[in-house]
């Protein structure tokens, strides 16, 4: 088998967003990167509607805001709007003193054509010195906790001193391979979604719910991706999609179908397109960081696409990971605190937004209890505090990482009460309507 050993200074596994961010990150502080992608055209990516901690990191690899609205890669996101079929609505907006000292926090957000950010931000990984290889890894070869090897689907070895598992939700190929400690939430779900063309420009994201009743929610989102251009996607449990599919009806069918429910969204039927689809488990893994190897974005934790932070979660693990491996550059290894640290902030943070919307959004105790509109504002006041907090004081050392996920800790303790609380009030969940 050929060894393809040479001075690469870190191999970087997944060329998605967290992948690219990452290889971004490192050839910018001068050292030799090669980054492998298996799909380099996917024209699929999802993650459109940023939350208010993503600017900033996008920022950080050449990307402000300014100049992804002038080049049509983005729109504004001034707002959230929560709107049931019962006719209700909210409207979710981070509050004017949060932008007014101490805390100057940026309320503005935006939207994003993901095709035409990841297109960008590969030029400019290519731009900045590092190598795309179109390959698929599928082996991982080991020296015990170290990683010495990739190999891809042609039998080639590829070498470096340190690497990165940014390979997706799907493959997270160390996890895989170390057999890493995993953390699951909610059932496993179904995206369907597509674009549709808009005469009137959005400057919001919109959610569409049935949030009164049903014992596990299903929603829809409307993201205007450009001025003109807005995705609608579906989200359900794999095992109402069975049902459906088992009815007879078809993708496009059932997508059509829940379009029906909403009359804001009536103007897009009939519908006749084919729908893009994907399927996903909200999960998180423990202990991400080795001596020699890091994992990123959906490979380290898959958040739910309702918190709004894949993108932010992505961003931040390449930035992180990337200091982590520039700092220890000329070391055999990241020492064992620094590893410990890093792989506890992945994990706080994708436990935290994970379990939060399970709880109190999907799942019928605390939203039928005290109702969906109040539940969103539960859930987004902590979420949105807690992404400025982590922005602001940018946890990294033994004490401030440790108080976070104290903080953290006491959160989640306080909504497993509140879930428990609202639960023990009823004998038995709803029944969800036909």
């Amino acid at each position: 088998m050929p060894d393809n050993s040479s001075s690469i200074d870190v191999i970087v596994i997944g060329g998605g967003l967290a992948g690219m961010s990452a290889a971004i990150h490192l050839a910018r502080a001068g050292m030799k990167v090669m980054c492998l992608e298996a799909n380099v055209d996917n024209s699929d990516p999802v993650g459109e509607s940023l939350d208010w901690s993503a600017p900033e990191l996008l920022k950080a690899i050449g990307f402000p805001m300014e100049r992804l609205l002038q080049e049509g890669i983005a729109t504004w996101k001034r707002h959230v709007i929560l709107k049931l079929r019962s006719g209700a609505e909210q409207h979710y907006v981070p509050s004017d003193w949060l932008a007014k000292p101490p805390f100057n926090v940026e309320l503005r957000t935006i939207h994003v054509d993901r095709t035409q950010l990841n297109r960008a931000i590969r030029e400019t990984l290519l731009h900045s010195g590092a190598e795309l290889l179109s390959c698929r890894v599928v082996q991982v070869e080991r020296d015990g906790m170290r990683v010495r090897s990739v190999i891809d689907t042609t039998g080639e070895k590829l070498s470096a001193r340190w690497f990165v598992d940014a390979s997706g939700s799907a493959a997270s190929l160390f996890p895989r391979a170390f057999g890493l400690p995993r953390y699951e939430f909610g059932p496993k779900k179904i995206a369907i979604w597509d674009y549709f063309k808009v005469t009137e420009p959005l400057e919001g994201t919109t959610l569409h719910a049935d949030g009164e009743g049903p014992p596990y929610m299903e929603w829809i989102w409307q993201i205007p991706v450009q001025p003109d251009t807005i995705s609608v996607g579906y989200v359900t449990t794999g095992d109402a999609m069975k049902e459906k599919r088992k009815a007879g009806l078809a993708v496009d069918e059932i997508y059509a179908q829940q379009l029906r429910h909403y009359p804001e969204l009536g103007d897009l039927l009939p519908y006749t397109g084919s729908p893009r689809t994907t399927s996903f488990l909200c999960r998180a893994y423990g202990e991400t960081c080795g001596p020699n190897w890091l994992v990123i974005g959906e490979s380290a934790a898959m958040v739910d696409p309702m918190t709004s932070n894949g993108v932010t979660a992505a961003l931040r693990h390449a930035g992180e990971a990337s200091e982590l491996i520039t700092r220890y550059r000329n070391r055999k290894q990241i020492p064992w605190l620094a590893r410990a640290l890093y792989s506890r902030r992945v994990l706080y943070m994708a436990n935290f937004f994970n379990s939060g919307i399970e709880k109190v959004i999907y799942d019928w105790p605390i939203r039928n209890r005290i109702g969906a509109l109040v539940a969103g504002d539960v859930y987004t006041i902590p979420a949105w505090s807690i992404n400025n907090i982590y922005s602001r004081i940018e946890p990294r050392g033994v004490v401030s990482t440790l108080l976070f996920g104290l903080f953290l800790s006491t959160l989640r303790a306080a909504m497993n009460a509140l879930y428990w609380f609202c639960k023990r009030s009823r004998s038995a969940s709803p029944v969800c309507a036909v």
